[in-house]
């Protein structure tokens, strides 16, 4: 996985992120685990967003591993995680996808990007907002964009398992 350097950063205090990740599984097997009807393995349906009836909506819980040596010890975040349509693209597919947290907690940054999958490979790519202004932006400097990128290659991993051939035959 490869992350751009935090001067990778956008003017209006967003960051961008971008993971990728080695994939094994056959696109065209595994887009039946996010096409419309899937992805229930990412938490609860909820009712699509009135605004944007080609969104399916998740109550999710989104993790952060604390340390890489000790996995079993996460923090927890109720999030609405987003997707929209699957669409086709050469050697695979891919879908809009964003998160934010479930409540109003400000703690918690707001991510949109774009998942890919292609054969060998599963990206995540996009930009998220550190909460708290110019603040959150210095803080991101220093230490919270360990949090983002944890958040993030866990949510990738996740899809990795989800979308596993051993997954998508079930």
């Amino acid at each position: 996985m490869s992350v751009p350097p935090p001067e990778s950063r956008t003017d209006d205090h967003a960051v961008h992120l971008r993971l990728v990740q080695p994939w094994e599984g056959d696109p065209a097997r595994a887009r039946a685990s996010l096409d419309d009807g899937g992805a229930e393995w990412l938490g609860t349906p909820l009712d699509r967003p009135v605004d944007r009836p080609d969104v399916r909506r998740f109550e999710s819980d989104l993790v952060l591993p604390m340390r890489e040596q000790a996995r079993h010890m996460v923090l927890r975040k109720a999030a609405l995680v987003d997707l929209g349509p699957v669409e086709s693209i050469p050697g695979g597919f891919r879908v809009d996808v964003s998160w934010r947290s479930a409540n109003l907690a400000p703690l918690f940054p707001v991510f949109v990007g774009t998942l890919t999958v292609l054969a060998g490979e599963l990206t995540l790519e996009g930009y998220y907002a550190p909460p708290g202004g110019e603040i959150g932006v210095i803080l991101d400097r220093a230490l919270l964009n360990i949090a983002a990128r944890g958040t993030a290659r866990w949510f990738l991993g996740k899809v990795a398992e989800a979308l596993a051939p051993e997954a998508a035959g079930r």
